[in-house]
């Protein structure tokens, strides 16, 4: 793969420096490879559950060195969630840091560890595991996947062509220090290791929150460049008031999994125009490895609530309800992408895993999207996330933006049925509800009958910040 060209004209160089102050170098990928090489063997199935430390860090790369295909999961997930994928899927071994061995010991293999790198250990299964496709180098979960089996397929082309374009775009350098504000095993972290490790770029792996005072500890004094998020992310960062902190070595931030509300875009947008910084709005899903389009930094006022424009080597199109081509401006219709990073599609069983490219470099999004007569692309909603409220069509994803410019301080999900809309809300303010019902009442024209507003202690989101709506009743 030519995510390691750098690590292999530099073995010596610094890949990544822990919380603890450990320094991390390239040459432990290819020594991890090794051992992962001679105690599982190559071609084979691996769980792989990961956390912000070396052990997993070491234990991905090494695995894409080796040829050893691993699933990337959280490393806190629930132990009846890592059973039943076990059961599909059969893996030859699990890769999981040592002290969550007994955690998970009820589903784990009663086997003895084989090899241990950086407080990470390897269990076999005593299984081969299931045949694969000769190209296949990676799994991912699907996002906000809970207790579903379905997996990503993604090549090493994939993740290639997607970590050079990212790299590309975002003018990467082995100067950059880019901290790991987001977890490896969801496809976005996953990415901002990929695209640094192209191009020998430090890693500041941290498994501390944004939350949390050491965090910002590490950004001030290890120097951090780069900062990743997905919409909860920025919300968090408008509360601490991040705009107010001394950073200067923060030169840029990236944003991604899910439309920013307006007013957060507009703010950190103009932020960074005014201190010299780039904020960079992205587009993605895991089927592309994950990265699909970007408004450069230039735009990012101008063009406020965009997506962007395709990644270098990538394509869109917008397809209408009769199947052809948009090509008129501010037009909606679905969002098709073609490019070297579509993975291979989708497997729901162990089978699936020796299946050729199903999707043959065009991804369906399922998005619906509209494109302005400067060829920049807005992202209106999900095809999928529509009900009709008395004859007329409501976009879910329009109105839980609607509320989050209105409210900008409250949480919101929204999901219904036809003539009926509900409206989760995680604040506990009374006067919350009349108010949502009247603003919405007002927007869309509608009886306040067509809307309920309930409240939650929190909204349900996964360990990437996006919403789990199959967890809300409609």
């Amino acid at each position: 793969m030519k995510l390691f060209a750098y690590a292999e004209r530099h073995p010596g160089r610094v890949l990544a420096l822990s919380d603890e102050g450990r320094t991390i170098q390239y040459r432990e990928i290819f020594e991890t490879a090794e051992g992962l090489n001679k105690m599982l063997g190559n071609r084979r199935l691996l769980f792989l559950l990961c956390e912000n430390r070396p052990g997993a860090l070491l234990g991905y790369l090494g695995c894409l060195r080796a040829g050893v295909v691993p699933l990337l999961l959280d490393a806190h997930i629930d132990p009846g969630l890592l059973r039943a994928l076990g059961e599909t899927y059969h893996p030859a071994g699990y890769y999981l840091p040592a002290e969550g061995l007994d955690r998970l010991k009820e589903v784990l293999p009663r086997t003895a560890p084989v090899l241990e790198v950086r407080e990470s250990v390897l269990l076999p299964t005593g299984e081969e595991g299931p045949p694969l496709h000769p190209d296949l180098a990676l799994l991912l979960t699907t996002s906000g996947s809970t207790g579903s089996p379905k997996l990503v397929r993604l090549t090493g082309t994939n993740l290639d062509a997607n970590g050079a374009s990212i790299a590309e775009y975002l003018a990467l350098g082995p100067k950059e220090r880019p901290i790991t504000s987001l977890p490896m095993s969801y496809s976005y972290g996953m990415s901002v290791v990929n695209s640094h490790v192209l191009v020998g770029a430090p890693l500041l792996l941290t498994r501390y929150g944004i939350l949390e005072k050491a965090f910002w500890e590490r950004v001030t004094g290890e120097g951090a460049t780069s900062l990743a998020g997905v919409p909860y992310t920025y919300q968090m960062l408008h509360r601490l008031g991040m705009t107010e902190m001394d950073l200067p070595s923060l030169t840029t931030l990236t944003q991604a999994g899910g439309k920013l509300p307006l007013e957060l875009h507009q703010q950190f947008a103009r932020w960074a125009e005014e201190t010299g910084r780039r904020f960079f709005v992205m587009y993605g899903q895991t089927e592309a490895g994950p990265r699909m389009g970007y408004l450069p930094p230039a735009l990012a006022v101008e063009k406020c609530g965009a997506m962007g424009i395709p990644i270098p080597g990538g394509r869109f199109r917008l397809e209408g309800e009769d199947g052809g081509e948009i090509t008129a401006p501010d037009t909606v219709g679905e969002l098709v992408y073609q490019g070297q990073n579509v993975s291979m599609g989708y497997a729901q069983c162990a089978d699936d895993l020796a299946k050729g490219d199903a999707w043959q470099g065009e991804l369906r999004t399922g998005d619906m999207a509209r494109r302005d007569k400067d060829g920049v692309y807005f992202i209106t909603g999900r095809k999928k996330r529509f009900v009709k409220l008395y004859g007329n069509r409501v976009n879910l994803d329009e109105v839980e933006q609607l509320l989050l410019s209105r409210f900008p301080e409250t949480g919101f999900a929204c999901v219904g049925r036809d003539d009926c809309l509900t409206v989760y809300t995680d604040s506990r303010d009374a006067r919350l509800s009349p108010a949502v019902l009247d603003y919405l009442s007002s927007c869309t024209h509608l009886s306040r009958r067509a809307f309920r507003v309930r409240s939650l202690e929190g909204i349900p989101k996964n360990e990437a910040g996006k919403i789990r709506y199959a967890e809300l009743d409609v």
